[in-house]
């Protein structure tokens, strides 16, 4: 009957909730120590700031919202929501390779590995990929979803795959060349806002979302392994420590957060009296020893990682720095902002 049914569901809902408390109490357990008390006796990074704005790249007319390097660490792409631009950067000479005309208000872009695709995630939820070897101009040669909601970032796994999320709640996996949402990760309850695929693991990304929480996802079985709490709002950034065992988190909270995967916790909370804006970009140097965080107030602030110390900040932008990243062999950071301008650091 359905109140024998019913009761079946009751009792297995208690049960789950026991189990739940058991686990963390058997977490508690092996939780011997912290962080910040296991490095307490490192040397504290704490110094004059040595790195300075390099190159400064003009070109946009609007406020900037995504970036990424390309792996042979000169050149970058980055879009501007509103002024309808797709531009390729020479980091070094601060020339615009291309311009490209956007068919529709982009949110995102990301670099392909061998640096002959970029795509571009736009706002009704398509995913363009742009060939950047054809003449005279980069075209779209492919053209993917839409997606019911808004697409917020885009990653490449290889040339013919790549990982997009959304703000319809979920992330795919797409193969390019046939067009073809290959699988979904449906888990998250409201928009994701943000993901990072592992450096060392090509089986498992993470994701970040309005949900306050982020979650690690196996692309072989489509399925969230682990679901990290601990923001009180929105997360709006996440980025893979080097060694692919952590990650950190920039939310609406105003706090940045690493959380270890085999650990199955939140490691530090990165955070300070005088800082009450958001966070909304995140990324490690690549010895993974200091964590970059852009927040709202135009601002990058610098953190040791490991003792959760502020070690300096990074002052250069009049608004939201609102993407940044480290090129892939760590000499220099990029950071993007609503001031239309993006700055090179080293």
């Amino acid at each position: 009957t359905m109140e024998d049914l019913q009761e079946k569901i009751q009792e297995a809902q208690k049960l789950a909730e026991a189990l739940k408390i058991k686990i963390k109490f058997h977490k508690e357990e092996m939780h011997d120590t912290t962080l910040k008390e296991f490095t307490k006796n490192l040397p504290s990074l704490r110094q004059k700031q040595k790195m300075k704005i390099r190159q400064t790249l003009r070109g946009h007319s609007a406020k900037i919202l995504s970036m990424d390097w390309a792996t042979d660490n000169i050149h970058l792409a980055s879009v501007s929501g509103q002024d309808g631009k797709l531009i390729i950067w020479n980091a070094v000479t601060t020339k615009n390779v291309h311009i490209v005309p956007l068919p529709s208000i982009v949110m995102s872009c990301g670099y392909s590995p061998s640096g002959v695709f970029v795509a571009c995630g736009e706002i009704l939820g398509n995913c363009y990929i742009y060939n950047l070897t054809t003449a005279p101009v980069p075209i779209i040669v492919r053209e993917l979803g839409p997606q019911s909601g808004w697409l917020s970032s885009c990653r490449f796994l290889d040339d013919r795959h790549i990982i997009t999320s959304s703000g319809d709640a979920t992330c795919g996996l797409w193969d390019i060349e046939s067009n073809i949402r290959m699988v979904e990760f449906a888990d998250h309850q409201e928009d994701v806002v943000s993901i990072s695929l592992n450096p060392k693991d090509p089986n498992t990304f993470v994701s970040g979302s309005c949900d306050t929480t982020a979650k690690l996802w196996d692309i072989r079985t489509a399925k969230c392994v682990q679901t990290f709490a601990g923001h009180t709002r929105d997360v709006n950034a996440i980025a893979f420590f080097p060694n692919g065992n952590a990650f950190a988190t920039g939310s609406e909270d105003a706090t940045c957060r690493l959380f270890d995967i085999r650990a199955d916790r939140e490691l530090m909370k990165y955070t300070n009296d005088r800082i009450s804006s958001s966070a909304h970009s995140v990324a490690f140097s690549i010895s993974g020893r200091y964590l970059f965080a852009g927040h709202d107030d135009g601002n990058c602030y610098v953190w040791d990682t490991l003792k959760g110390e502020r070690v300096f900040v990074l002052s250069g932008h009049d608004s939201r720095v609102s993407c940044l990243g480290i090129s892939s062999d760590g000499s220099a950071l990029c950071t993007g902002s609503w001031d239309f301008l993006l700055k090179i650091w080293a």
